[in-house]
């Protein structure tokens, strides 16, 4: 009985914080050009801020890369929608709107690590620890966070990832074919394909992940995951992975997800555990 009651504080808590309207501060990410261009003068990184109260605030802090297949982006069931969530555990939320790469590969990672920095060059007007800044990515955007995960260094480097139904590979007949060819091209050589199967550059200083997906997804084959899990397994990285039975693709924040309530209390767990 005590279970179920606490089930349901947290059902009523949920359903109020994603439909509350908030309103975050964006900001360019960039002071100046950046240093590649993706060929498309109009399409302009930017950043929305969503600060938790001071009462609350942990310090903490997770930069949010929504996905759409490096096409487009899911801003608000992948990006915007989450931050009430995180503000009421004291964690603040920077959203990344990143360039879209038209082939040029460089592109959503400079935007990935300039967001990161940003936040830690931010760090005390905004009220941030600036060793415990994470990174989340959905799809596309999972493929770009676990990007920043595996290669970035310094104050470009996450210190947690969290992972949605993630694009983890770029081998054919396992990873999101638009993601890939919007990403690399439609031919990229063996060498660049390499350079993003972000499974080959686990290490064991990749930061400790959470990652969710659903069996039926057919849009990124869980292998995706299952691969990366098992590398940060072999590199003896803290890692959690949450596979539930139905959901497809694309769930993000959504309530309608048959596990939606279950996986976001799985999410704050894990946020604690450490």
């Amino acid at each position: 009985m005590k279970i179920q009651k606490t089930f349901l504080i947290w059902a009523l808590l949920f359903i109020s914080s994603f439909t509350y309207a908030q309103q975050g501060l964006e900001m360019d990410l960039w002071s100046s050009a950046p240093k590649t261009s993706n060929g498309d003068p109009n399409d302009l990184a930017k950043v929305t801020v969503f600060l938790p109260s001071k009462n609350v605030a942990t310090g903490r802090a997770v930069v949010i890369c929504p996905g759409g297949g490096y096409q487009h982006l899911a801003f608000e069931k992948e990006g915007t929608s989450w931050a009430p969530f995180f503000n009421a555990q004291g964690i603040a939320v920077i959203v990344l709107k990143y360039r879209m790469p038209h082939g040029v590969w460089q592109v959503p990672l400079e935007d990935a690590e300039e967001a990161m920095r940003l936040v830690r060059r931010m760090s005390v007007a905004w009220d941030i620890n600036p060793k415990e800044v994470g990174i989340m990515g959905f799809s596309a955007g999972g493929h770009l966070a676990s990007t920043v995960a595996t290669h970035s260094s310094g104050d470009a480097a996450p210190d947690f990832q969290i992972l949605f139904y993630p694009v983890i590979t770029m081998e054919q007949g396992i990873t999101h074919k638009g993601s890939r060819e919007n990403l690399l091209g439609k031919k990229p050589k063996r060498k660049l394909m390499n350079q993003f199967c972000n499974e080959q550059h686990v290490s064991g200083s990749t930061p400790r992940a959470f990652i969710v997906l659903a069996h039926d997804d057919k849009a990124v084959s869980p292998l995706n995951s299952i691969s990366y899990y098992e590398e940060l397994c072999l590199h003896k990285v803290p890692a959690t992975m949450h596979i539930y039975p139905s959901g497809g693709h694309g769930f993000g924040s959504l309530q309608s997800f048959l596990y939606h309530y279950e996986m976001m209390l799985e999410l704050k767990a894990w946020l604690r555990s450490f």
